[in-house]
């Protein structure tokens, strides 16, 4: 059993091991540097190349953006920053040493975008997207997205 268990832990531990977040079929959208990334569904349409954007019908319905901060040190949003960006705590799902997630816009309007952030550690920086949408997107469409986030594989 000891053994059964040590073979899993080490499985675990091992990059590339972990379940992807994105859905099967979606594609995978690359930052301009080609360090982060992120999966949409397949109707949305990959930007001009090396821009690390995607769009849903056009770039008013729905756009997600994966960008790279190389040096930067990844580390959780303090409680005063917090309070600076105005992000209510019902709002913060995640702000952790794995990953900031949050809704920084929220809209009932139709016409209105809402909008999703999220930040992970990348291999010499921080991951970064930005999933902003209209009502016509599912918000556990938008949601699935900013979760795919993660640097590029090696």
């Amino acid at each position: 059993m000891r053994e059964q268990i040590a073979v899993v832990l080490f499985l675990l531990s091992v990059p590339g091991f972990w379940p992807q977040t994105a859905p099967a079929g979606w594609k995978a959208i690359i930052d301009s540097k080609g360090l982060c990334q992120i999966a949409v569904p397949p109707d949305w349409v990959a930007g001009a190349e090396n821009t690390g954007s995607a769009i849903f019908r056009d770039s008013t319905t729905g756009i997600a953006v994966v960008t790279s901060q190389p040096g930067q040190a990844f580390k959780p949003f303090t409680e005063s920053f917090l309070k600076l960006m105005k992000i209510p705590k019902e709002k913060m799902f995640e702000n952790t040493a794995k990953r900031i997630f949050y809704q920084d816009k929220a809209s009932r309007n139709a016409d209105d975008p809402t909008s999703f952030s999220a930040s992970v550690p990348g291999r010499d920086g921080t991951c970064s997207c930005r999933v902003v949408f209209l009502l016509s997107v599912s918000e556990e469409t938008a949601k699935k997205i900013a979760l795919s986030l993660g640097p590029v594989p090696e």
